[in-house]
């Protein structure tokens, strides 16, 4: 008799905990596109690359001239003087490779970097509409498929209302 009354307690305290936790999603990355300092971060993130791009366009024009002129090279010039220019050759593609990779590793650190502070900001809000809603958690929409969500529990639109983020409006299809 015990057992059955513990067990019937256990189950309504179960259901009583589980009716607290309230849930909602956001679109974060959705809002951070439409935060007007995002426009900023794009803007320098572009210089960056403007400037890292410059440099590997050195890099490249080097090894078509290398190209170029091993191309023309006489034919009759000896099989290891071509084999060291091949060399060369091999040598500077596969630099200009580790260059495009370091390049686009210092992008994303960049761009990483830049975004860091409206992801601080929209963390800051997200908190603030989570209490004062009353919500235990929220997870984001941005990039997870989710098989469902209710779109009652979505906080999206007060998160941008709390940053002053306006909608835009509905594209025409």
């Amino acid at each position: 008799m015990k057992s059955k009354i513990l067990v019937i307690v256990l189950c309504f305290a179960g259901f009583f905990a589980n009716a607290q936790t309230k849930v909602g999603t956001i679109n974060s990355e959705f809002i951070v596109g439409l935060m007007p300092e995002a426009k900023n971060v794009l803007s320098d993130l572009n210089v960056y690359a403007t400037k890292l791009d410059s440099s590997y366009q050195v890099k490249l024009a080097d090894y078509n001239a290398k190209v170029a002129a091993f191309q023309k090279l006489d034919p009759s010039l000896s099989d290891n003087f071509k084999k060291i220019k091949v060399e060369e050759i091999n040598e500077l593609e596969q630099d200009l490779q580790k260059s495009q990779q370091n390049g686009n590793s210092l992008i994303n650190l960049k761009r990483d970097q830049l975004m860091n502070p409206l992801y601080k900001i929209l963390g800051e809000a997200i908190t603030e509409v989570a209490k004062a809603e009353g919500f235990t958690q929220v997870l984001t929409s941005s990039g997870n498929e989710f098989a469902y969500i209710d779109e009652a529990f979505d906080i999206t639109e007060k998160v941008m209302a709390k940053l002053g983020v306006k909608m835009p409006p509905p594209s025409k299809k």
